[in-house]
């Protein structure tokens, strides 16, 4: 028997949000949350009702204390969180935006403890997961995060599971650009979905159009891909079927870090479900439309009644 649904892993930050607009030097008075595209995504899952185990690790400090405590309140199973003793855990500083643009974030996570995740973290245990979420993010912190990286999709793929991935580039993390492209496409190459946006698409491939980038990742095996197009909505294509889904309009486009993280849950929780890869695609729209309205990193992403009773009113 499977003991979890999904797995997922990388770095959780402490993250400090401007409570007013402007230069973050100027700003006096910060709210404390949590930051981090992989444990949006598992906090995301846990909200739909999947059973989600988080791999990481954080500092023997306060904000440690903070982030586990923020993880296991949204119910992820945080069992296989390492405490480290001697190196800090990440956090961020965020600005506040008021017009819909993107805030500026500054990063404090050199040498965190997340960045020393390691292949001494991967046992059987964890391949009994039904599915491997991973991202870009944990490979381009460190070389020992790429090797884990590696053995974890490796693993989970010899043991049958499926596997999602998302690029979500971090070119600042990275020595250069030829690098990030080939360890990024090796890790692709192993997924089941893939999920890029569009410019990450065309840096990470050499190609323009999305059908062509899909063309890319499906030529070496990945079944499906879904690429982000921002307002233009979501294309989707894989050996049978291909389109694109339109946006869910919104009113008012309050933040917009985790708004791919949320279209990620989408994607796949509908793929886990079983719908069809074009109504999982126009789930993620939905959730990557709920996300955009709320400010923070992950506190948009919704819980499973509140999915339910969107899928409702579209089938009325």
């Amino acid at each position: 028997m499977l003991d979890h649904d999904v797995l997922c892993f990388g770095e959780t930050m402490a993250m400090f949000v401007a409570e007013q607009a402007g230069e973050l030097a100027s700003v006096g008075a910060f709210g404390k949350r949590i930051a981090g595209a992989d444990s949006n995504v598992a906090i995301g899952l846990a909200r739909l009702g999947f059973r989600v185990r988080w791999l990481s690790r954080v500092g023997d400090d306060s904000l440690g204390r903070f982030v586990l405590a923020s993880l296991r309140e949204e119910g992820l199973d945080c069992s296989r969180v390492e405490v480290d003793p001697s190196r800090p855990t990440g956090f961020q500083l965020k600005s506040r935006c008021d017009d819909g643009s993107d805030p500026l974030v500054e990063y404090f996570r050199a040498d965190s403890a997340a960045s020393r995740l390691s292949t001494s973290l991967l046992d059987h245990e964890l391949t009994k997961a039904r599915h491997l979420h991973a991202t870009g993010i944990p490979p381009a912190l460190s070389a020992s995060c790429r090797a884990l990286s590696h053995a974890l999709v490796d693993a989970m793929r010899a043991a049958g599971r499926s596997i999602s991935f998302d690029p979500n580039l971090r070119p600042s993390l990275w020595p250069d650009r030829t690098t990030m492209v080939r360890e990024i496409n090796a890790l692709a190459a192993k997924a089941h979905w893939v999920l890029p946006g569009l410019e990450e698409g065309r840096l990470l491939t050499g190609q323009h159009t999305p059908a062509d980038i899909a063309a890319f990742y499906l030529d070496q095996g990945v079944e499906h891909v879904v690429i982000k197009l921002g307002d233009a909505g979501a294309y989707y294509r894989n050996a049978r079927d291909a389109g694109q889904v339109a946006p869910v309009p919104v009113a008012k486009v309050v933040d917009t870090v985790g708004a791919g993280d949320a279209f990620a849950v989408g994607v796949v929780s509908g793929l886990l479900e079983g719908l069809p890869l074009a109504e999982a695609v126009a789930r993620g729209n939905w959730c990557g439309s709920r996300a955009v309205q709320s400010r923070g990193d992950m506190e948009g992403l919704p819980h499973r009644h509140q999915l339910q009773a969107h899928e409702l009113r579209r089938s009325a």
